[in-house]
């Protein structure tokens, strides 16, 4: 009779916003290569090329989209309150609801003055499809975009509800797609993966 194996994930460290400035005040830690989700430091993966063409190309779009004022490229974001101390994640680009130069100085945006929020997957799809767009419907961010370089489609997550956005859609390289904010002004998601 086979014996079930039981797996035991052993203790970890659960950091804090708090703890993390700590460490880098301290200079154990550069926390400019991680990103602090759920209580983990989690290293951040060098852009390859394609990752690095496509976000330029979403940036760009989105500039013409609304201004760049309103376009804020790989910067953190605050999250809802019960998140907040164990998380601070840095999407690859925000589009905010006011000019960012509205915001106070060292402040980051919350999730009410958040238009979109997207991140550009090489590497990261699962990670990006699961933990990060758990923690971005909690908090009621209400347009969470993931453009899939490799399976050169974009998905477009809407209408937060808990941990989990009630609406997914995904568009392959040849559809067209406009935001919530912007519906009708549509952009091909090809355009951003040429």
């Amino acid at each position: 009779m086979p014996v079930a194996l039981q797996y035991v994930i052993p203790p970890h460290k659960c950091w804090t916003r708090e703890e993390c400035s700590v460490l880098e005040s301290s200079g154990f830690v550069d926390l400019e290569h991680y990103e602090l989700i759920e209580g983990d430091l989690i290293p951040k993966i060098p852009k390859n090329p394609p990752h690095s063409r496509a976000l330029k190309l979403l940036v760009r779009w989105l500039e013409d989209l609304f201004g760049r004022d309103f376009i804020l490229p790989e910067s953190s974001l605050d999250l809802r309150p019960e998140d907040n101390p164990t998380s601070q994640p840095e999407p690859d680009v925000m589009v905010l609801t006011a000019p960012f130069l509205d915001l106070s100085p060292g402040a980051r945006p919350c999730p009410q003055e958040l238009r979109l929020v997207a991140e550009v997957s090489c590497s990261t799809l699962a990670f990006d499809l699961t933990t990060k767009a758990r923690l971005y419907s909690r908090s009621g961010i209400i347009e969470y975009w993931v453009l899939d370089v490799e399976g050169r489609r974009l998905l477009v997550h809407r209408d937060p509800a808990g941990d989990a956005y009630r609406s997914i859609l995904t568009y392959g390289e040849h559809e067209s797609v406009g935001t919530l904010a912007a519906p009708s002004i549509e952009v091909r998601a090809g355009d951003f993966l040429q």
